[in-house]
Parts: C-alpha cells; sequence; structure tokens
C-alpha cells in the first residue's frame, strides 16, 4: 500500500504502483486540507469579483467572468475539448504514472477539488481502470493537457478505458468497478490536467530502467573485454581515484568484480603478452558508462524534487491566496529528459563498436570470422550487427533534443512551450534501443567466450552465459537469429543478470 498524505512520493514508490500495481490510499490528513481548501473555493466561486480559473474562463479567454449557471457547463467543456489527443494509445503504465502524480497534487491541497475527486481518481486506479491516452497532444506547457484531459474524461464516465486487456466505454468500466461518474465542479477540470505529469511519470520509469541497463552494458562490456583477451588492469581502482568521478569507480568496480577469476583473462596475462593497449570501446567503458552513471544520479535529484511539487495554475495557498503561476512549464523536466538520451545513445553505440570488434578476424585475437560455425557457409552474427548498427543510428537522432523545439498556441497566449512529453516519448524509445543493443552484445560476447573453450570465463560471466543459454542454444550453424535476440532482451529486463 502507498499512502499519499500530501507529501512528497518516491521513485520507489511511484515505480510500485505503477508497474507493480501497488494499491493507493489517501490519508485522512490529506484529504482533510483538500476539504479545507475546497470550503475556500468554493467561497470565492459565490463571489462577485472573477477569480481565474474558478469563475472565469481560460487560457486566451482568461477575461471572460462565466455565470454562476454556466459554470459546470464550462468544466465539462474543458475537459471534452481538451481531450484533443491523436495517434495510437500510449502504454498502461504511462497512464498510470500520469494519474499517480495528479493523484498525488490534488492531494497536496493546494489545487481547490473536493474529496470525492481525489476519491474517484483513486477509485480509477485501484480498479485497474487505464483511460485511452493518445501518443500526441501534449506540447509540456500548460502541463500534459491532452494527456490528463482523457484521464479526467473517463473519471466523468466519457471516453474509453482499458480493463486488463479489454477496451470498454468508461461508464461500463466505472459501473462495473463501483465507482460513480463525477460531475466536475468551478476549479476542477482545470486542477486535473494542468499538470506535468505525463512527462515526470515517463521520467521516473526512464530512471528505473536506465540504472539496471547501465549494470547490465558493465556486464556486457566486460564480457567482450574477456572474449577479446583485453586487460582488467585499467580498471584498477587507483587509476579510477585520478579522476574522482562516483559513476565512473562503480563502473570500473563493478567490471573488475565481473572479471575476477577468468582463466581466459589469466591466460595472456605477463610478459609473453604482446598487447600495449586495447581499443576505447573496452578501456574506456568506465568513463563512458559511469558518466552515464552520473547522468542519472543528477536527474534523480530533479525528479526527486518534481515528486514534491505540487503544479497547478492557479494554485490556493495555504494563506488562502489563489494565484496564477507558471509551474505548469515542463523545462525543468523537458531538459533532464533530453540530457538522458544522450548517454543511452553514446553506451548504445559503444556497445556495438564492441560487438564488431568480436566479428572481425583481423581484430578479434583468433576469433572465427563474424563467430560462424562454417565461415562462407554460414554469416554467424554478421546480421546481428547490422540490426545493432540500425538501432545506434535511431538512438542518435534521438538524442536531438525536443525541448528546443518550442511552437506557440493558444492565440500567442501559450507562446513558448517544453515539448516535455515529446522528449519523454522518444527517451522511451531510446531505451528500447539501448535494450537491443545489449542484447546483440550479450549474445555476441558470449558466443565468443563459449568459443575459447577449453578456457574459462569468470564466475560472474559463466553466469551470465548460463543464463542466456536457458533460452538461447550455444555456437553452431546459423539459426533464426530474432527470436534469439528477443530472448535476450527478455533476459535483460528480467533482471536475472549478475
Amino acid at each position: 500500500m502507498v499512502v499519499i498524505d500530501g507529501g512528497p512520493l518516491t521513485r520507489e514508490q511511484v515505480v510500485a504502483v505503477v508497474r507493480g500495481h501497488a494499491p493507493v490510499e489517501v490519508g485522512d490528513t490529506a484529504l482533510a486540507e483538500v476539504a479545507k481548501t475546497r470550503e475556500h473555493v468554493e467561497r470565492l466561486a459565490e463571489a462577485a469579483t472573477p477569480t481565474y480559473g474558478v469563475s472565469t474562463g481560460f487560457g486566451a479567454l482568461a477575461t471572460r467572468h462565466i455565470p454562476l449557471d454556466r459554470r459546470a457547463a464550462l468544466q465539462r467543456s474543458l475537459i471534452r475539448s481538451h481531450a484533443a489527443g491523436a495517434g495510437d494509445p500510449v502504454e498502461v503504465e504511462v497512464v498510470r504514472g500520469l494519474m499517480l502524480l495528479r493523484l498525488r497534487t490534488l492531494a497536496s491541497g493546494r489545487t481547490g477539488v473536493r474529496p470525492e475527486i481525489v476519491d474517484a481518481l483513486t477509485g480509477l486506479l485501484n480498479a485497474g481502470i487505464t483511460p485511452v491516452v493518445h501518443e500526441y497532444g501534449s506540447l509540456g506547457c500548460s502541463g500534459d493537457l491532452a494527456p490528463l484531459s482523457a484521464v479526467a474524461l473517463a473519471l466523468m464516465g466519457e471516453g474509453d478505458v482499458f480493463v486488463e486487456n479489454r477496451l470498454l466505454p468508461a461508464k461500463d468500466a466505472l459501473y462495473e468497478a463501483g465507482i460513480s461518474p463525477v460531475t466536475l465542479a468551478e476549479k476542477e477540470g482545470l486542477a486535473l490536467i494542468n499538470g506535468t505529469d505525463g512527462m515526470l511519470g515517463m521520467l521516473v520509469l526512464a530512471l528505473d530502467d536506465l540504472r539496471k541497463l547501465l549494470d547490465v552494458a558493465d556486464l556486457t562490456a566486460a564480457m567482450s573485454v574477456e572474449a577479446l583477451l583485453g586487460t582488467d588492469r585499467v580498471f584498477a581502482p587507483e587509476l579510477q581515484a585520478l579522476r574522482p568521478h562516483p559513476g565512473q569507480a562503480l563502473s570500473a568496480a563493478r567490471m573488475t568484480a565481473l572479471l575476477a577469476g577468468s582463466a581466459i583473462m589469466e591466460s595472456h596475462r605477463g610478459p609473453h603478452c604482446n598487447r600495449v593497449q586495447d581499443a576505447y570501446s573496452l578501456r574506456c567503458a568506465p568513463q563512458v558508462h559511469g558518466a552515464a552513471r552520473d547522468t542519472v544520479a543528477y536527474v534523480e535529484t530533479v525528479a526527486d524534487r518534481e515528486l514534491a511539487a505540487a503544479i497547478d495554475n492557479p494554485v490556493v495557498l495555504p494563506d488562502g491566496r489563489v494565484e496564477s503561476n507558471g509551474n505548469f512549464h515542463g523545462a525543468p523536466v523537458a531538459y533532464p529528459l533530453d540530457f538522458l538520451a544522450i548517454p543511452a545513445a553514446d553506451v548504445a553505440s559503444m556497445a556495438e563498436r564492441r560487438t564488431d570488434r568480436m566479428l572481425d578476424a583481423t581484430r578479434s585475437h583468433g576469433l572465427p570470422p563474424f563467430l560462424a560455425a562454417d565461415p562462407g557457409v554460414d554469416s554467424g552474427h554478421m546480421i546481428a550487427q547490422y540490426t545493432q548498427a540500425a538501432v545506434v543510428s535511431e538512438m542518435k537522432r534521438l538524442a536531438v533534443p525536443a525541448s528546443v523545439d518550442s511552437i506557440p498556441s493558444s492565440a500567442m497566449q501559450e507562446d513558448h512551450v517544453s515539448m516535455g512529453w515529446s522528449a519523454a516519448r522518444k527517451l522511451r524509445k531510446s531505451i528500447d534501443g539501448l535494450t537491443t543493443v545489449l542484447a546483440v552484445e550479450l549474445l555476441t560476447a558470449a558466443r565468443a567466450l563459449d568459443l575459447r573453450a577449453p578456457l574459462t570465463p569468470a564466475p560472474a560471466t559463466a553466469q551470465a552465459i548460463a543464463a542466456l543459454r536457458r533460452t538461447v542454444p550455444g555456437p553452431g550453424p546459423d539459426r533464426h537469429l530474432a527470436p534469439e535476440i528477443a530472448a535476450a532482451e527478455n533476459l535483460i529486463r528480467s533482471g536475472e543478470l549478475p
């Protein structure tokens, strides 16, 4: 159970709810603060003086005072018109993330919604009801309007939702779950949609993925160093200490540990070895992986600040003031989303170079061309490296920032936007690409290490090979490789690798 008490959520709690479907509960203290703030909003709604977001129109229409008898229609119209997404539905975990993070902000007591809105959104999450949110529609300012509007639409009993693998009308899914559709009152439509929750949710999930993938990158790099008869001396802690980046030190220590006890490594130590220096893709792996780790660590600080934020416009301050602000702008999240795509692409680029080296008989130190069983008849992993190269090339394009590509909207009222949602969407593709690239390196390095027999690999890399061999056979004549790449991807995602 994850309890939302009006304070920050942790990244671990977000992942538990979004991916682990942990149940959510809003604490009594938070609900009391929500009710207290709502009372103040209702007093403002009855006042003769207009208050933006309570008794006016929105965006470029903010100067129009809306009569009391038209405000329910205003809320319905806001949600219906803003639920204007297009394209394929986004992933369930993305929608659950934006639902959870919007719920946290609503429970902060700074948005002015009624407690029943908080209860309804909690019920939607716990019932596993996922509104259909489309790929396109958010400019990341004012927040993720179209995606969050799709969620608000479902709370109203309109639109479509997923329940497990079923696509249902929202009203039917709410009825099955015993949840009553809500009728939105003053301020509530705006409060439900004016946040950066979609891009933040995707950022938190990306951090969860990248931490694990960088561990895998250390492993596959170590396997490649071992397979290519490289040295682990360059990973020594006294050398890393000369450049004291924490990520570099961690990756070097991990690679040293992964290579400990390798008979292959021992076979070419000593004065008889004529190698002077390994290629950069081997020797500099801790520097690249470490820089990626340090980038992730920086972005985690941004995510943690955002997980403590209450983003809406206008907001209701603790002293009762209702103030317009610019906190809905997605730049603080968009920049880190763009930033992460750079090291993801670079880690993948380095992995592809190591793979290519293992397949080239002129550089692989005794391995058969393309690791083929019968070179000429068999092509081995030749085209697997093509697939890697194609993915890396795509990842380089995905590393081009979205956040500098502002485009004005809302009759020039919203004249600078963050494109943070777009940055998040391309980062998810980049993470999938990194998974594929590492899967090909894992397959190739495992095959190369098998071909070094009778010399045996390190216990840790041998454990990785054994895990792979549960679904992928060892060296032999050419086989259909696509299922083996998919199996290696699944193994990486499973978390079973050392």
